[in-house]
């Protein structure tokens, strides 16, 4: 048995390593490379797991509970009444909706009405894991859909807890499964009567919650104390384990015992501690389940029934979707938002994953039935990145947001000199210092809430994506003098600059660097005009510190405008050189090395002739209060 374990343990492990990159590589998520890890090692591709796997998904089956112990950690009660709006609004309506129509529909179709139940909550749930990824890679969540979609999210993360405690009583209700397993959860609470069993249950939950304030904050503050980091990792695993144990014990979902007490130390000072310590173990454990759900799916019915199940894939996106755009229209959510959020969402997620094999293991979905709907839920979280494409693509152009407002025609062909692509923190404080200086833009942006707020402010606003041609061109990228890039997106950054080049070489282009790499690349693709967002606000820091230690404040600003010279000169010779060869380690050590003694040499010859203390006088009196 050992044997056998640990050889599953190599393979799950050996899969995960290959497969996972993969699929990063291709823009997919990491739950879609664990799924697709134990769709190859299954029992219908490569066939080295079998039944004998169960071992190790029982074990994986931990993660789940980990993960929902870090959503709770994740939900300060503050935070989450600031946001009720949304998350209880949109999030609530979403699941209600969704769960409802998926119950009358499987109801029609002949499924009972627990399994329907089950069935429908699982669908309800969407990707959290590709979604969230979606929105940081595309920096949309400061934008409306990413507001919405992260709202909806929480929501269905939070309303897990209740489903997971619903399923056993809808197991109970179903009986025994058609091959004779009991469906039923045994606990230390099973001959007793049931007021008597509520009692007990409603008991945990306030041990639970008086543990957490009373106890647990109490007995991390003594490991932490012994300043042993395995220590503090043990406490962290005992806390999660033993509430999950005790929620057991009372016949409750250890996932709701575990995701209870992550809410009741979400405001404690150990949070962060607490979730640095669980999610490798996290991590790892959930990879282990998903490679185990892979495992398990039956492409045998997938080879069988092609037609049906497309059929079923293709429903359930269309019916979530179809919610999510009601839900967004309820909430006076413009057009493209809408379709982002009801294409972003319209897969079924991570979570169902977990209900339906809950279900199957309580008896109340049979083996066909779990097989059918693992198979929906794969497929359909496999074709989440397409759809997304296909939206951003082929609709959104033709019946989203316009990229220009319809104007009389006197107007329409009226162009300004400056271009401003971006308009968040760093775009807005450009474009305002260049009204206030009676310049006009013209402002792109990809939020079109931004984009109606401008509008309404007098900017002339384009929305849409900034590295398409036909969207430059209507912005009058042909007649402008200056393009000034804002975008905090390197990948897009670079994707435009090289549009422009090829298309309009003459434009001037100011382009900002979040970093000295992206500084590189943007030399070597021909840009000469670059703001390292960084540079200005660092070496100001620098220049008050010395100024506070008592420099001249004439000095120590001439200074920093020599460091920042010196350093762009600096930059550009290095630009051509492999980051981090030796060649480059070699010159960059020569570059700084020069740079310090230059500095040094303008500081002397400073010293020798600048008298001008006039506009210096805090200086002076900085140098009079320490003699004092």
């Amino acid at each position: 048995m050992t044997g056998n374990f640990l050889f599953q343990a190599v393979i799950y492990l050996s899969a995960a390593i290959v497969c996972v990159p993969i699929a990063k590589r291709f823009g997919l998520s990491s739950v879609l490379g664990y799924l697709l890890a134990g769709i190859i090692i299954g029992p219908y591709l490569l066939g080295f797991i079998g039944e004998e796997g169960e071992d190790i998904l029982h074990f994986a089956e931990f993660g789940v509970v980990m993960m929902l112990f870090l959503i709770g950690l994740e939900i300060e009660p503050k935070a989450f009444w600031r946001m009720k709006k949304t998350i209880l609004g949109m999030g609530g309506s979403q699941v209600l909706f969704t769960v409802i129509l998926c119950f009358l529909i499987l109801s029609l179709l002949g499924y009972s009405w627990q399994s329907s139940v089950s069935i429908a909550m699982a669908l309800a749930l969407s990707s959290t894991a590709i979604v969230l990824q979606t929105l940081k890679e595309k920096n949309l969540m400061d934008t409306v859909y990413g507001a919405s979609s992260f709202s909806i999210l929480l929501f269905q993360d939070i309303i897990v807890i209740p489903m997971l405690a619903i399923v056993p009583l809808l197991g109970t209700a179903s009986g025994s499964t058609s091959d004779g397993h009991d469906s039923g959860h045994s606990s230390l609470l099973d001959n007793l009567p049931i007021g008597l069993q509520t009692v007990f249950v409603l008991l945990s939950v306030v041990i639970v919650v008086l543990a957490g304030r009373y106890l647990i904050v109490p007995l991390l503050r003594v490991v932490a104390g012994t300043r042993l980091r395995e220590l503090f990792s043990a406490s962290t695993l005992l806390i999660v384990i033993a509430i999950a144990y005790l929620m057991e014990l009372v016949g409750l979902s250890p996932a709701l015992g575990a995701f209870l007490g992550g809410v009741v130390l979400a405001t404690s000072e150990f949070k962060h501690e607490l979730e640095s310590n669980l999610e490798p173990f996290k991590g790892l454990l959930l990879g282990l389940f998903f490679i185990a759900v892979g495992a398990s799916i039956n492409f045998g019915m997938i080879i069988d029934s092609p037609v049906e199940i497309s059929l079923m894939v293709l429903g359930v996106i269309a019916l979530k979707g179809v919610v999510l755009y009601i839900v967004a229209s309820i909430f006076r959510i413009k057009m493209d938002q809408k379709l982002l959020i009801a294409v972003g969402l319209a897969q079924v997620g991570e979570f169902a994953f977990v209900l339906l094999s809950f279900t199957n293991q309580l008896g109340i979905l049979s083996r066909e039935q779990l097989d059918l709907f693992l198979v929906i839920t794969a497929i359909s979280m496999t074709l989440a990145p397409l759809l997304a494409i296909f939206n951003e693509r082929v609709i959104l152009p033709r019946i989203g947001t316009k990229e220009s407002e319809e104007k009389p025609m006197d107007t329409i062909d009226k162009k300004n000199k400056i271009i401003l692509v971006g308009f968040g923190h760093f775009g807005s404080t450009v474009g305002r210092f260049l009204r206030a200086n009676g310049v006009e833009l013209t402002i792109l942006d990809h939020d079109s809430s931004r984009v109606d707020l401008l509008r309404k402010l007098g900017f002339e606003v384009y929305y849409g994506d900034a590295t398409r041609e036909d969207l430059l061109e209507s912005a009058g990228a042909g007649e402008a003098d200056i393009l000034i890039s804002a975008i905090d997106d390197p990948e897009a950054t670079m994707e435009m600059v090289e549009v422009l080049k090829r298309n309009y070489p003459n434009l001037k282009l100011m382009v900002r660097a979040k970093s000295r790499v992206d500084a590189y690349e943007l030399l070597n693709a021909g840009v000469t005009n670059i703001y390292r967002e960084s540079l200005d606000t660092s070496v100001r820091v620098a220049e008050d510190a010395l100024h506070f230690l008592g420099h001249r404040k004439y000095t120590t600003h001439r200074q920093a405008q020599n460091f920042k010279k010196y350093d762009e000169e600096s930059l550009r010779r290095l630009a051509n050189k492999v980051l981090n060869s030796d060649e480059y380690i070699f010159r960059a050590r020569e570059e700084i090395a020069q740079q310090e003694t230059l500095l040094k040499e303008d500081l002397k010859r400073g010293n020798l002739y600048d008298d001008d203390t006039s506009w210096d006088s805090e200086s002076m009196r900085t140098r009079i209060n320490k003699k004092e």
